[in-house]
């Protein structure tokens, strides 16, 4: 088989090197090493093979076994537009589910895009939205993830969307809470950047099951390290890192 992708650049060039220290059989480390109880445990995200997807080259149902013989990986984090019409499908969800236990994969959060804005400041439009996360939070339940990842968009003063969002993200946590599931904000533009307006957002929601996933490189002209020190005493499942460059030409960019 060709390998579309080599190993240890691809985990040079997505930042996973560094992190893939702490995990045996990711990369070549010492004896005593291999022994040591990882710091951190290591996911990858759907959305960095999105080219492959989108080219037709990766199959949404070879995800996890490719994560899985390519990487070493043995969790990832699903993202909805791949399979977007199928959430309700639950022959293809479970099939999902099965392909990823065959494998040895394990899943951890559902990145959701495309289905409207939380915070949107038409009421209706609001609950709609509510509405059409729903059935994520179930299929992200039956494959075996703990959350999904939504955005908190919305439109108006910095009040008027600290309060829209809210509004948004406690009737869906709400939801959630019902099958122990959590809903996490990712910082991804807007006021969302902001780290100390996404923390106010949490302490109004003020739900256990409702928290963020900081990313490092999506806070703009936002401090990050100010993000970082903002976001993570929140409640937190998950934190992506990234690299600005992947070329085999060049040495990997800056985590960011």
């Amino acid at each position: 088989m060709t390998h579309l992708i080599d190993r240890r650049d691809f985990l040079a060039g997505s930042s996973l090197a560094a992190a893939s220290l702490a995990v045996p059989g990711l990369l070549p480390a010492a004896d005593n090493e291999k022994k040591k109880k990882p710091l951190y445990k290591i996911s990858l995200t759907q959305y960095s093979l999105h080219r492959m997807i989108g080219g037709g080259k990766l199959d949404n149902m070879d995800f996890t076994s490719f994560t899985r013989k390519e990487f070493g990986i043995t969790a990832v984090e699903y993202w909805n537009r791949p399979f977007f019409s199928k959430a309700k499908d639950k022959a293809y969800v479970g099939q999902m589910r099965k392909r990823a236990d065959d494998a040895g994969v394990g899943a951890t959060v559902i990145l959701i895009d495309g289905e409207g804005n939380l915070g949107d400041p038409d009421q209706a439009k609001r609950k709609n939205s509510v509405e059409r996360h729903k059935k994520w939070v179930e299929a992200a339940k039956k494959l075996g993830c703990h959350s999904i990842r939504v955005n908190a968009r919305s439109k108006g003063s910095y009040q008027d969307q600290l309060k829209l969002a809210a509004d948004g993200l406690r009737m869906l946590s709400e939801f959630a809470a019902t099958i122990k599931m959590n809903v996490i904000v990712e910082n991804h533009g807007g006021l969302s950047s902001n780290g100390k307006w996404l923390s106010a957002v949490m302490k109004r929601v003020k739900l256990k099951n409702c928290g963020t996933l900081p990313d490092f490189g999506n806070f703009g002209s936002y401090d990050r390290y100010l993000g970082v020190r903002e976001l993570m005493p929140l409640p937190s499942r998950s934190v992506p890192s990234r690299t600005t460059s992947t070329s085999r030409a060049t040495r990997p960019g800056p985590i960011s």
